[in-house]
């Protein structure tokens, strides 16, 4: 990390991009992720923006948490659907991350969520996880299931993800 984006923590955490960037050389997808749930490479910036973070990543899994605040809240005053899809796409998107090799990469193509209850912003820890359903040379399937601080189910999905070979 340079100096400037050592600067930038947030909860404690380097916010930035760890994909492409020299400490993330040679890493394995799973390798990235574990750094990043450390500390020790950048979350990105939208989970500052949304206020949830990476906190665990094994081989074909990812789990998200995060606390929706009043910043996420749609005219209606709950949490809008928009938090609970990024954070459904980003679990997928990582576990998707998890089983790619040093220097291969991903897009997702399409992801789908179902939102089963309303969440209410300050209203404790949400944790949302995510594992791989079937791994192709070119696409890659994940679900995900996004609990809340109760531990009912307030949102699933599925993603579909394009692996993207290294040049």
């Amino acid at each position: 990390m340079s100096k400037g984006d050592a600067a930038d923590l947030w909860r404690g955490r380097p916010i930035g991009v760890a994909l492409g960037g020299p400490a993330a050389l040679g890493k394995s997808g799973l390798e990235i992720l574990q750094a990043m749930a450390m500390g020790e490479l950048p979350n990105p910036s939208i989970c500052r923006a949304l206020n949830f973070w990476l906190s665990q990543a094994s081989t074909g899994n990812a789990v998200f948490q995060g606390e929706p605040n009043a910043d996420a809240l749609n005219p209606a005053g709950a949490v809008h659907g928009g938090w609970a899809l990024t954070v459904i796409d980003s679990a997928c998107g990582c576990a998707c991350l998890s089983v790619l090799a040093p220097g291969v990469g991903y897009t997702t193509i399409e992801t789908k969520a179902n939102l089963t209850r309303p969440i209410r912003a300050a209203s404790g820890l949400y944790r949302c996880e995510a594992r791989v359903l079937a791994h192709g040379r070119t696409i890659i399937t994940t679900d995900s299931e996004l609990t809340g601080p109760d531990g009912k189910l307030y949102a699933h999905g599925t993603s579909t993800l394009m692996v993207l070979k290294a040049d």
